[in-house]
């Protein structure tokens, strides 16, 4: 259980927090720490995010905050989930992001930062944030798919399918589950048999010319979470989550 890094020309970083990836405060660091390891590497090439179990990611632990006393561990996933989007989207080599079952909250924020998204047929990409009393990653979403549709799913928290992505063209390729980290290694082995300077020099010339900044941006949207927190929002939807409401 945890966070696992596969070094090798095509790492592997890997969520694991059955029985949901439903990831702890800890986790996002965790997680940040690893694909800033993995990027690190002079030897890596290019970076798969993977994830075991039924689901790529459920978002951030709810359970957790609610049992921990104040605001300390909402405050941590908050800084950890801004340091693990981040740490994907500046990890100097590309990441492709293998997406299976549910991929929800902070899982859009990952996969919407990834360079590019290899995805099972079974899997939904989702922001139930407004249903959990927060905001975020709409910033991420908003690179899925186009405007109108990302504000109609931020409202009513509808969840959009893998060959939906794939007819916008931005996830690349929808395969059986059973074939999914194949699939994107594959992808990630093309890549990595190119000119590794060259990759390198394309990932941070991408970058350099996006026309959102994504940190300033998820950071923004999270000051309305930190809003929703003091006007009593924030807890009254968790703790509904919780028991079940």
């Amino acid at each position: 259980m945890g966070i696992h890094l596969h070094p090798g020309p095509v790492a592997e970083v890997v969520i694991d927090f059955p029985p949901v990836n439903a990831v702890p405060a800890a986790g996002w660091q965790a997680l940040a720490d690893a694909l800033i390891e993995a990027g690190a590497d002079p030897g890596t090439r290019a970076v798969v995010l993977a994830a075991e179990g039924r689901g790529f990611c459920a978002g951030v632990d709810i359970k957790e905050m609610q049992r921990t006393p104040g605001h300390d561990a909402l405050l941590a996933a908050n800084r950890g989930c801004a340091a693990a989007f981040a740490a994907v989207y500046d990890c100097p080599v590309p990441v492709i992001a293998a997406v299976q079952g549910f991929c929800l909250g902070g899982g859009v924020g990952l996969a919407g930062n990834a360079d590019l998204i290899v995805a099972a047929d079974d899997a939904t990409f989702g922001l139930p944030e407004v249903d959990r009393g927060a905001l975020g990653a709409a910033t991420h979403l908003a690179r899925l798919v186009p405007q109108q549709l990302m504000r109609t799913m931020v409202y009513t928290c509808r969840t959009v399918t893998a060959a939906q992505l794939h007819r916008l063209g931005t996830v690349l390729e929808v395969v059986a589950p059973s074939g999914l980290r194949a699939a994107a290694r594959a992808v990630a082995e093309e890549i990595a048999a190119k000119d590794p300077v060259v990759i390198r020099r394309a990932k941070e010339s991408l970058n350099g010319i996006d026309p959102v900044d994504v940190q300033r941006s998820y950071r923004f949207e999270q000051g309305f979470t930190y809003e929703l927190n003091l006007a009593g929002a924030g807890d009254r939807a968790r703790q509904a989550f919780v028991d079940g409401r």
